[in-house]
């Protein structure tokens, strides 16, 4: 039987695929205890950081770097037309996050309001019902929904880049939960709005074709959205 070498071009292939591969890895784990973001307070006393934002100096570091209070305050979830409002830990709200691989957020939901269908391109989300009674649920690659209602105490899990939900399925009651993902800058993308009003516009006639919809649709979707 004869052996056939293995093309020059596979392997440069193989290396291609790497170098785009490794990127979409989580985010890499700390080399240190650990990294307090850098602020304005402290403008000239930090160390390079391995990865997220510039490090403290560790002698400079408190405890207060490690709290904050920035998800007990209501959002403001009438601000649009969904009904939802998100608020988020970050580096500037909990600066001992940094190079941790982990965000928080919370969710607040009107009356029959809605967090449309969205993904994490960059994280894994465990989400707990904290007050309300919450409609939640993600899409696989077969197209297969998996859903759950959540009430207070309930979670659910939605894995890394599916498209999920959070429904308020009570007509008289605010709903609240609260959220962890396992990253520090997790990403979003609600489907509405990144097919509807991205810039530059998705041509009409990809739309059309994509959602089987008029022209007319179109631009009333557009206009709904705020495009």
């Amino acid at each position: 039987m004869q052996v056939h070498p293995i093309p020059l071009h596979f392997y440069a292939f193989l290396s291609a695929l790497a170098l785009v591969l490794c990127p979409a890895r989580p985010d890499p784990d700390p080399l240190q205890d650990f990294c307090v973001a850098l602020s304005a307070m402290h403008p000239l006393s930090y160390f390079p950081s391995i990865n997220g934002a510039p490090c403290v100096n560790p002698n400079l570091v408190r405890t207060s770097h490690f709290a904050t209070s920035a998800l007990s305050n209501p959002g403001n979830p009438k601000s649009n037309s969904f009904g939802f409002d998100v608020t988020v830990t970050n580096t500037s709200n909990l600066p001992g996050i940094n190079t941790m691989g982990l965000s928080m957020a919370r969710v607040d939901i009107v009356p029959h309001g809605v967090v449309p269908p969205h993904s994490h391109p960059r994280a894994s989300e465990v989400t707990v019902c904290l007050e309300g009674v919450i409609h939640v649920g993600f899409v696989d690659t077969s197209n297969r929904l998996f859903a759950q209602i959540l009430r207070s105490g309930e979670s659910f899990v939605f894995p890394k880049g599916l498209i999920h939900y959070m429904y308020n399925i009570d007509s008289t009651r605010p709903a609240l939960s609260l959220s962890g993902l396992n990253s520090q800058n997790p990403g979003v993308q609600i489907s509405s709005i990144s097919n509807f009003v991205s810039e530059p516009q998705i041509p009409d006639d990809v739309l059309r074709k994509a959602f089987m919809i008029t022209g007319q649709d179109i631009a009333k979707i557009r206009a709904n959205l705020g495009g």
